[in-house]
């Protein structure tokens, strides 16, 4: 039985995750061209944090799995941060980089979660959505419930003003990948910073 549908049967422990849970919401990407990482925050500016983090330079604070589809590419040689635009260190570079983000409430998260693990990242081309809904959403609540209260959240869509609803197509983006079409959520708490972000390279 596919373990989204189990999940979904059983709805699981509810809480923050633990790393048994962690990895089992990050597989919900399995089969997607997906970027699945957190590292620490270190200061006030966490742009210097979410460079890093592109660049590979640090590790899950807690020792948790993640996914990056480029290990052992080639790409990497080149540009440790493949396929990733890092935000600029100056200012004007930086703030130009933000603009290309929009915060997003606590309640569009999982949904937007959902939707990143789906195909074409469109959740009415997604497969079964009625029958793997439940244990998606499960798990995207448990990637969700990492971020205590207080964090921020951030996609690079306007997609539905100020509460957006994920589950409906969405039909443009501010990539900031090398690819014309990239959708992610950066997470944003007082200790760590996630990166779950979803790529079409076609």
């Amino acid at each position: 039985m596919d373990s989204e549908t189990e999940h979904g049967r059983t709805r699981g422990p509810s809480g923050r995750p633990d790393a048994d849970r962690w990895a089992a919401a990050v597989d919900i990407y399995r089969h997607r061209y997906s970027f699945i990482a957190v590292g620490p925050r270190t200061g006030e500016d966490w742009l210097p944090d979410v460079a890093a983090i592109m660049r590979r330079e640090v590790a899950d604070p807690r020792g948790w799995r993640g996914k990056d589809p480029e290990v052992g590419e080639p790409e990497l040689l080149e540009d440790p941060a493949f396929p990733f635009r890092v935000p600029p260190s100056d200012d004007n570079g930086a703030a130009q980089w933000r603009g290309g983000l929009f915060e997003i409430p606590r309640s569009s998260v999982v949904r937007l979660l959902v939707m990143l693990a789906t195909n074409e990242m469109n959740v009415n081309r997604q497969r079964d959505f009625a029958e793997r809904r439940g244990g998606m959403e499960q798990h995207a609540e448990a990637i969700l419930s990492r971020f205590p209260a207080g964090s921020e959240f951030f996609t690079n869509t306007r997609h539905g003003g100020d509460d957006p609803d994920f589950y409906e197509k969405v039909s443009g983006c501010w990539p900031l990948s090398r690819y014309v079409w990239d959708f992610g959520l950066l997470a944003v708490s007082d200790d760590e910073i996630g990166l779950i972000w979803s790529f079409d390279a076609s």
